[in-house]
């Protein structure tokens, strides 16, 4: 099994990463994490910050040659602006000179300070920061490159940046087509759909607000079988659905057509079974999942993103010391995020299916691991 730790703040010196259970011989490279970075800093909407942060990163351990040891892989992404804010972030004894005494809604400012007992927002948005999605992009290029040794490939694109959404022509993308959804500038797959995202992010930006959206996870390639139904915790479904709901803002998640077979009568909701030398499915309306497991078709996972709650125009909120009413902080931030939060998405799909791979096939190396799953397909095939 895989599991990952990530620990820094947003402002600090920088962002570490730690990835346990990878098994020895998977291809790494530092530019192949600094080119899933800068995908994370792809989209329409973004804020200055984008163009700052330059993710200077360094690999510390599990890697020789360009190649994982089978130890766990530690990586660093600093912070290029850390001496701007090395006075406010010191570790060392001290205090702020500003604390931030007005939490945002919408934000982890106020339930973190009482949690924590604190009168400074900064000692909880600092974690709570997106910005640590940048750790997990490590993450999520490592479960790819575990992926694509067994020919498991995951494509993402933006299906809705608040109304404006891509229309009922457009075709979902396939492996191929990565290139060209991050070549859209609101990560869509319809020409149609992208001219009325931006459309839509623009107005929002003149009305000094911010936009949410929708974006879909595809994950082709993957064999039937994969998670479990005997135990709560080992359903594919659910695991993916924790992935998802882990990123900041996300705040619902869709598998298959789930909310239109809610409505639809069972006699036109499921997938129906058929064989022609394999058994197949003739529509994908389950999103590729039955009772906790993958059937080998598409994997289909949707994701809703509310709107970045840091808005130009900041709403009402109370001063935890006066406990008077006053208008929230603001730091700096985007109009609309969808495209990004899309990649990281990816990434937790990916480590999701990648960290179930390994439950089920194990392995200490990359050559036993896809000996055991061509195995496996031989097996399916001659079911």
């Amino acid at each position: 099994m895989l599991r990952f730790l990530t620990a820094g703040e947003s402002h600090g010196p920088g962002l570490v990463t730690i990835v346990e259970g990878l098994p020895a011989g998977l291809q790494v490279s530092r530019d192949g994490i600094a080119a899933e970075l800068a995908r994370r800093r792809l989209g329409y909407g973004r804020g200055r910050r984008m163009s700052l942060e330059k993710d200077e990163l360094e690999i510390l351990g599990g890697v020789r040659f360009g190649r994982t040891l089978g130890s766990p892989v530690a990586v660093v992404i600093r912070n290029t602006e850390w001496p701007k804010w090395q006075e406010e972030m010191s570790a060392g004894p001290g205090q702020s000179r500003k604390p931030l005494q007005t939490p945002r809604p919408g934000h982890a400012d106020l339930a973190g300070m009482v949690k924590y007992d604190t009168r400074d927002a900064r000692d909880i948005l600092e974690r709570a920061s997106a910005r640590e999605t940048a750790a997990r992009t490590v993450v999520g290029y490592l479960a790819k490159q575990l992926l694509a040794e067994i020919d498991v490939a995951i494509v993402s694109h933006v299906v809705a940046i608040g109304d404006a959404a891509v229309t009922s022509a457009a075709g979902r993308p396939v492996p191929g087509d990565q290139e060209v959804v991050d070549e859209s500038p609101v990560r869509t797959f319809d020409p149609k759909g992208e001219a009325d995202m931006i459309a839509a992010i623009e107005a929002a930006k003149a009305d000094r607000n911010t936009l949410g959206g929708v974006f879909e996870v595809l994950a082709y390639g993957l064999p039937i079988g994969i998670g479990s139904h005997v135990h709560w915790d080992r359903r594919l479904d659910a695991a993916l659905a924790e992935a998802m709901m882990s990123i900041q803002a996300i705040k619902g998640v869709e598998i298959g057509d789930a909310y239109k077979m809610a409505r639809t009568p069972g006699s036109s909701a499921h997938d129906e079974i058929y064989h022609d030398g394999e058994f197949i499915r003739a529509t994908n309306r389950a999103g590729g999942l039955e009772g906790g497991m993958s059937i080998g078709d598409v994997v289909r996972i949707r994701a809703a993103m509310k709107p970045i709650s840091t808005v130009m125009r900041p709403l009402d909120t109370v001063n935890v010391v006066s406990k008077e009413a006053e208008k929230a902080f603001r730091e700096r931030s985007d109009v609309c995020a969808v495209p990004a939060a899309a990649i990281v998405g990816e990434q937790m799909v990916a480590f999701a299916l990648a960290n179930e791979i390994q439950r089920k096939f194990g392995g200490d190396t990359v050559d036993e691991l896809v000996r055991a799953v061509a195995a496996y397909r031989q097996h399916v095939a001659e079911f």
